[in-house]
């Protein structure tokens, strides 16, 4: 017991020997290969204070040194200070001490003094930048307000003195050139961008610089280029003003070989006075059924008589009877007989002038209607007269033509837009029978126009053909055109049997 007790010992003092060697981090530190056993005559290094021995297995680990960790340094990474200085580790400071924590403490001072060294050297770096910029900016403005102070008053003349050898001097004008503002070039193409305590220039601002900021030898070889690029410009402006002009002239001449509108006049108030109230009355009590025997009025030059039946044609939806149309045209010749002034001088012939012009036996029989314009009958010579009116009546159509003698023309108005030249051509050969029976003049009709009016009003249903046509002469024998439309037929019925009821034409 005695021999392990000692040999026991022993290895206490080994075990302790081991655990109190220098620091491997210390300058005069060095690792041997087996631990070192210090004899009795040498003083023993400083020992920890021993556990309590104890025969249990717990015990004998238990006497074995806690691990130690080591101390970690990570260099950091070029050219990024703060990023590399956060990732230094240190050790806990009750790890190590004496020489080991001198030594950490001189590796953090070389480290935050390198790296405050480095971001003044940048900081310093970007400020100088900053300075040379605006130093530039100025000087350019101070030399562009000398080169204005010695500008003369007028810009486009300068005068430079030059002595010679016989010191005379010699005045010369010279085109001063002027070069855009480097202030404002500066202005324009400088962008400065404030970012925190960062400030940023933008590398087109130089190149801008470089390419204004021409050598006065390179501006005739400027100058030829533009002139270059204008004489190549020339013909093609050229070019382009002949076509111009040609495109113009073509303009101009559609425009003179396109028909003129007519200016569209204001409908007169006269054709389209509304019927007053008591008017109404008297027309509805016409249109009754108790007065479709009676006879309402009687037209004494045509002798022609009116009964209720027949007025009835005047109603919405009717065709116009012969009677009604022939006693309407007596009353517009009455009215322009009551004030020639106002209206055209014109003959309204009945209905059945036409049917008996061509009812002969070999169609065309002037003899048939001699008679009916003799001056004793008619009170006037047909032939002075300047429109003369014509009812056509084609079985269930009713038509208009007119000799208009003031514009020497034959027309032929048809409220369905019909063509007919043969009753045109049976009209002339009428009036030059008529001239020549009447005056004994023989009258040439060959350079007459035949016109069939196709700038008319037209019917939109199967039965206001005859309101049409006694209209048509209406407004021609007024001197006005046709300015009315289908939507004016009901009131042009209950007009026309106003005035027919009172036997007179407004």
């Amino acid at each position: 017991m005695g021999a392990l007790a000692r040999n026991r010992k022993r290895i206490d003092e080994c075990l302790s020997s081991n655990c109190t060697q220098p620091s491997p981090f210390s300058p005069n530190s060095r690792i041997s290969k087996r631990p070192r056993l210090f004899s009795s005559s040498s003083s023993p290094p400083t020992q920890t204070p021993t556990r309590p021995v104890s025969n249990s297995a717990v015990a004998r680990v238990s006497r074995y040194p806690a691990a130690q960790p080591l101390r970690r340094i990570l260099a950091p990474c070029p050219g990024k200070f703060r990023s590399s200085l956060s990732r230094v580790v240190y050790a806990p400071e009750e790890h190590y001490s004496g020489d080991d924590e001198a030594m950490g403490n001189v590796l953090d001072r070389n480290l935050l003094s390198r790296y405050n060294n480095a971001k003044k050297e940048a900081l310093a770096t970007i400020l100088s930048r900053n300075k040379e910029k605006e130093k530039e900016v100025i000087r350019l403005d101070e030399e562009e307000d000398e080169q204005q102070n010695r500008v003369s008053d007028d810009s486009s003349i300068e005068e430079v003195v030059d002595l010679g050898e016989d010191d005379e001097p010699e005045v010369q004008e010279v085109e001063a050139k002027q070069q855009p503002s480097a202030s404002s070039v500066a202005s324009d193409f400088t962008t400065l961008t404030m970012n925190g305590s960062s400030l940023r220039v933008e590398e087109s601002a130089e190149k801008m610089r470089e390419l204004l900021s021409l050598d006065p030898e390179d501006l005739p070889r400027y100058k030829k280029m533009i002139e270059e690029l204008e004489r190549q410009r020339a013909p093609k402006l050229k070019q382009l003003g002949f076509e111009i002009q040609v495109t113009e002239s073509k303009r101009a001449l559609f425009e003179s070989l396109r028909p003129k509108k007519k200016l569209v006049e204001e409908a007169p108030l006269e054709p389209f006075i509304p019927l007053k109230e008591e008017e109404k009355a008297v027309v509805d009590r016409a249109f009754s059924p108790a007065n479709r025997r009676k006879i309402l009025v009687t037209h004494e030059n045509s002798n022609i008589q009116i009964t209720g039946e027949l007025l009835q044609c005047l109603r919405p939806c009717a065709w116009l009877n012969d009677e009604v149309i022939n006693v309407y045209l007596e009353l517009l010749k009455e009215r322009e007989k009551r004030d020639p002034k106002k209206f055209l001088k014109c003959h309204f012939f009945n209905t059945f002038l036409y049917k008996k012009l061509i009812g002969g036996r070999s169609g065309y029989d002037y003899k048939a209607v001699r008679r009916w314009t003799t001056q004793r009958k008619l009170g006037y010579s047909l032939i002075d007269c300047d429109k003369i009116f014509v009812p056509i009546h084609k079985e269930i159509h009713w038509c208009l033509a007119v000799i208009n003698k003031a514009d020497q023309k034959f027309q032929y108005l048809d409220s369905l837009r019909g063509h007919d030249t043969k009753v045109m051509q049976l009209l002339a050969k009428y009036y030059v029978d008529e001239v020549k029976d009447k005056s004994g003049k023989d009258i040439d009709v060959s350079s007459w126009k035949f016109e069939c009016v196709e700038d008319l009003p037209e019917q939109e249903n199967g039965f206001d053909c005859g309101v049409f046509m006694i209209k048509y002469a209406d407004f021609y024998s007024r001197g006005l055109d046709l300015c009315f439309h289908q939507k004016h037929m009901p009131y042009f019925r209950l007009r026309t049997a106003k005035e027919v009821l009172q036997l007179r034409a407004d």
